[in-house]
């Protein structure tokens, strides 16, 4: 491995990170093409269904890219998608050697990209940052394993572990630091996910109001169909669209009042309680295209998610305040020892204004 292949990696890594909450359901992906120890092209993937990065690097070259170097963060696809295949660009244009971060998962690419580039006479380079390469794409990762959205969970609670006072009262726990960041990660996500207990309870928009950027598909799981044309999840249908989940029959007066407002309704498996089955809902989302799913609530549908196990990551933002009882995010999960404890890895501590956030990973059940 030559020791500039990091530096350049890591320059890739930055820019596919400018397409977060932009190319979804495709992966994040930069590009950087080098020519005798300088940098002659930049390209990152800029919106689902437009160029990929290594077109854009060689359109944005300032010099010929015969015998240069690409290093790009993910296998470049080799197969006719909404695209063309940027393994045939990479060889007519006589690149001489590619570094790649990590292998596709798509199973029409997996491998078959490098493969195609080896046997034109290219030298192939994997496994540069892999790791950092597959976590900036670790929906994708999943979504691609799994066939199955990667499911993150958000709250912001109290020191001492509250969403909400005794009476229900939740609005503001956290800063508005921290609010923008809960409006930033709505945009990174295909979906916003709440129960019909917050929406009856807090009238909430569910858009991304305090950064740029599009709004996430509004999914309200309302199993008795109480959600009305009146509330604000109903509103703005066109820039923000809402699906409200439910066990009740779509045909019912009640469902085709919300369908004639312009909403979609979809009706899913119910679970022991009668309530939607989030586990058994997770592949009918899959179905539509939505790789990932942000539940910010209430405490029901956290608990819910949990208990299926169907979460991959867990946000929470802590407060430096103190209400004593009140609402928990977590309610009964059954577990009765600390053996049978759900375990994270946490990823990252950070303060987002007077605030604490901690940012892990559900690990496997044991």
């Amino acid at each position: 491995m030559h020791m500039t292949d990091e530096f350049y990696m890591k320059l890739a890594l930055n820019l596919a990170a400018r397409g977060r909450g932009r190319v979804s359901p495709n992966p994040m992906v930069g590009a950087v093409l080098v020519k005798k120890g300088k940098i002659i092209g930049r390209g990152w993937h800029r919106c689902c269904g437009e160029a990929h990065a290594e077109v854009n690097a060689i359109a944005n070259a300032t010099q010929s890219v015969k015998d240069s170097t690409l290093y790009v963060t993910l296998e470049p696809c080799c197969h006719y998608g909404k695209t063309p295949p940027c393994t045939d660009l990479i060889i007519s244009h006589k690149i001489r050697r590619v570094v790649i971060g990590s292998a596709d998962p798509n199973p029409v690419v997996c491998c078959r990209g490098i493969e195609r580039l080896e046997s034109a006479g290219l030298e192939v380079t994997t496994g540069i940052l892999e790791d950092k390469c597959r976590a900036l794409n670790e929906v994708f990762f999943h979504f691609m394993k799994t066939g199955l959205p990667f499911v993150t969970i958000k709250y912001a609670q109290t020191i001492d572990g509250r969403i909400a006072t005794t009476t229900g009262h939740s609005q503001w726990i956290s800063s508005p630091a921290s609010l923008k960041y809960a409006h930033r990660l709505r945009v990174e996500h295909d979906t916003i996910l709440v129960g019909i207990g917050t929406v009856l309870k807090d009238n909430p928009t569910l858009t991304a109001r305090h950064v740029r950027g599009r709004n996430p598909l509004r999914i309200i799981v309302d199993s008795g169909l109480s959600v009305t044309p009146a509330m604000n999840v109903m509103q703005n249908l066109t820039e923000a669209p809402t699906l409200i989940v439910t066990t009740a029959d779509v045909s019912a007066p009640a469902a085709q009042k919300l369908v004639r407002a312009g909403a979609q309704v979809l009706n899913a498996p119910s679970a022991a309680a009668g309530n939607v089955s989030l586990k058994k809902l997770l592949p009918l989302l899959a179905t539509r295209g939505i790789t990932s799913v942000l539940i910010e609530g209430g405490s029901q549908i956290i608990t819910s998610a949990l208990k299926d196990n169907i979460v991959n990551r867990l946000i929470t933002v802590i407060a430096p305040k103190i209400i004593g009882r009140g609402i928990e995010a977590v309610g009964e999960l059954n577990i009765r020892s600390l053996e049978e404890a759900k375990l994270l890895s946490v990823k990252r501590v950070a303060r987002t204004g007077p605030d604490i956030l901690i940012d892990s990973r559900l690990l496997p059940a044991r």
